[in-house]
């Protein structure tokens, strides 16, 4: 004979673009959600990780109001749950004077269960040790005699809490996530996850947040997985997405039944996405209607034109041209060009009058000297008050062009070309720039707001330049930036000692001069815009240097 009781349990995974500090906003978003899982007669509906206040939201949450509305917005949402779903809630929650990271269990109409974020990340991005205070190992809810284990984000990826929630009987793993994007991050996921959730035996609802916030991205890339560690559901990344997936109870356990697979992005097309809707949330999330950017005929400013456009519309961006007698016209011709195929609007603004005044101005200072960077960084620099004068007139946010091998070794102008307030390159090599633009134009996935091929030919093929001076290539003052980036990758990305560096190939005196660079530009990477991190180490959140340093590694003694 066989059972004729199955025990069934249907989750509801809402992947939500929450905006930080937007208390009542994002739930709204959740409510929206609720109403969902209530019309698909789900039995839990699973939230992101701190859904109602926004990921990361650093200080805000130790503001005693927030943390008081927090409470009244959760306890009003708890009250939809009397004849619906039960929730999984993560919010900031007070208990006894200590400000916790919390799930709350939602169902009947109340909050009846707390679950306490047991490990509290310290590194990279996270800094949630300074704010939050470390709960106690959670024990499993009990819902319709299913034991669940509820751990939150960083409680999944250390260990402790997945193997005490399997020895007190847990049977199905659900874990609201703040996990950014960075290019490793489905990998490490899937590695970490797969492995954790094999080694309980316990099948896992992994839910993640979607969105821009300041210099991360959160891809969404919800999944679901058997307790063998095979992925059984996948929500879509870097967009909200949403899905149910149907859990049953046999002889062997839990099994999905039901849930859809996405495909996940990864390479070139989801580093480009990333970039996107880091921009494109803070622009919107930040209120502005449209951004400004200098188009110089080069390929840093025509990817970010790209980048512009594809995340916002062509509508919302404006191209400024500021030529000077240094510019050609190889790059005034492929400045025009670029934005006649993104369809943006594109002015040309002569910056020659304000050159001619400075020099009349500092002449009697600078005569008799030779020319020098100082008179190269006067046009940078007039470019970069000619954007910022539209942006305080017409209000449109100046968006940056500096990509991470420059903003590394300073090969660029404080208030001139790092004028802005985003960088959509910042954490983004050179050589990774060219391999974007390629990307980009070979392919053009019909929900970007581009067109198709986007950047001509002959900017990306042209050697970079500042034009700044006659003649002038950016070789001239740098290494090719093939060289160039793999030292940087070396010394930042992989902080790896000088002489494994030089033993790819490189200079003792090129790896030790870029070193120099290096730690000599943190006073200017302090001032620099934020930007989108997608890769491992991005400038800023990740590495986090004194400005005043006088260290500089050193060869060991058989070396020098």
């Amino acid at each position: 004979m066989t059972s004729t009781a199955t025990i069934q349990l249907k989750i509801a995974s809402a992947q939500i673009n929450a905006h930080v500090g937007d208390l009542w906003g994002n739930i709204a978003k959740a409510s929206a959600a609720y109403a969902r899982a209530r019309a698909d007669d789900v039995d839990i509906l699973v939230l992101p990780e701190q859904t109602i206040i926004g990921y990361p939201a650093e200080d805000l949450v130790l503001k005693p109001s927030v943390i008081s509305d927090c409470r009244e917005l959760c306890e009003d949402f708890a009250k939809l749950t009397k004849d619906g779903p039960a929730v999984v809630f993560n919010t900031p929650w007070q208990v006894d004077g200590a400000l916790y990271n919390a799930i709350l269990f939602m169902r009947g109409g109340h909050i009846t269960d707390v679950r306490l974020k047991h490990h509290l990340p310290n590194y990279g991005v996270f800094d949630e040790f300074r704010i939050f205070t470390r709960g106690p190992l959670p024990e499993p809810v009990e819902f319709k005699g299913v034991k669940l284990g509820l751990p939150i984000c960083e409680d999944l990826w250390q260990p402790g809490v997945a193997s005490h929630l399997a020895d007190l009987g847990a049977e199905i793993l659900i874990s609201p996530n703040g996990s950014p994007w960075r290019r490793t991050a489905l990998s490490e996921r899937s590695k970490a996850l797969g492995d954790k959730v094999h080694n309980e035996g316990l099948p896992l609802i992994y839910v993640n947040q979607i969105g821009g916030q300041d210099e991360l991205v959160f891809d969404g890339s919800s999944f679901s997985m058997s307790a063998d560690g095979t992925i059984v559901q996948a929500l879509k990344s870097f967009v909200e997405d949403y899905d149910v997936a149907t859990w049953e109870k046999g002889a062997k356990g839990w099994v999905c039944v039901n849930a859809k697979i996405e495909e996940q992005l990864t390479g070139f097309e989801a580093d480009w996405r990333a970039i996107c809707l880091g921009l494109s949330d803070y622009v919107n999330k930040n209120g502005f209607k449209q951004v400004v950017l200098g188009l110089s005929g080069g390929v840093d400013s025509a990817i970010v034109a790209a980048i512009a456009v594809d995340a916002l519309g062509p509508e919302r961006v404006w191209c400024v041209m500021m030529p000077t007698k240094y510019t050609s016209g190889e790059s005034l011709s492929d400045a025009e060009e670029c934005a006649q195929r993104l369809g943006c609007r594109y002015d040309t603004i002569a910056i020659k009058p304000a050159i001619d005044a400075f020099s009349e101005m500092l002449g009697p200072f600078f005569d008799g000297t030779e020319p020098s960077t100082a008179e190269e960084n006067i046009q940078s620099r007039a470019r970069g008050l000619t954007l910022m004068a539209l942006s305080n007139k017409f209000g449109p946010m100046l968006v940056t062009t500096g990509n991470k091998s420059e903003m590394a070794v300073g090969y660029a102008t404080l208030y001139g070309d790092m004028c802005g307030g985003y960088n959509p390159l910042k954490d983004v090599y050179k050589t990774e720039v060219f391999k974007l633009c390629e990307w980009r134009n070979a392919h053009n996935p019909a929900d970007l707001l581009g067109g198709d091929a986007p950047i001509p030919v002959n900017i990306m093929t042209k050697p970079p330049s500042a034009e700044l001076r006659d003649d002038q290539k950016d070789s001239d003052s740098l290494p090719e930036y093939e060289v160039l980036d793999d030292i940087l990758h070396g010394l930042v990305e992989d902080d790896l000692p000088l002489e494994d560096i030089i033993a790819r190939g490189h200079s003792e005196v090129t790896v030790k001069r870029i070193q120099n660079l290096l730690y000599i530009a943190e006073y200017k990477r302090r001032q620099a815009p934020p930007g989108v991190k997608i890769g491992s180490k991005n400038f800023g959140r990740d590495r986090r240097y004194p400005i005043t340093n006088r260290y500089r590694d050193r060869l060991p003694i058989k070396d020098r």
